[in-house]
């Protein structure tokens, strides 16, 4: 059997704050507060501010050897 003298979990849900000033969201621009914050994140991809860092040559060099134990073949 179990105890059911304890009520069960509840989800509760945590407002969002805006990722670029930290206000409380809304459900029209969610994440964001406004359109304005919305459009200063837009414009951030556009213009290519957000990256994610990557391990590339450059060009004309030649790709890194892979490390030992690798399954890929060079050809």
């Amino acid at each position: 059997m179990t105890d059911r003298s304890t009520p069960p979990l509840r989800a509760v849900r945590i407002e969002a704050k805006c990722p670029i000033c930290g206000k409380t969201g809304t459900a029209q621009y969610r994440p964001f507060c406004s359109k304005r914050c919305a459009d200063v994140d837009l414009g951030r991809w556009l213009k290519e501010g957000y990256r994610v860092p990557a391990e590339e040559a450059p060009d004309g060099e030649e790709p890194p050897d892979p490390p030992p134990g690798s399954s890929r073949q060079p050809g």
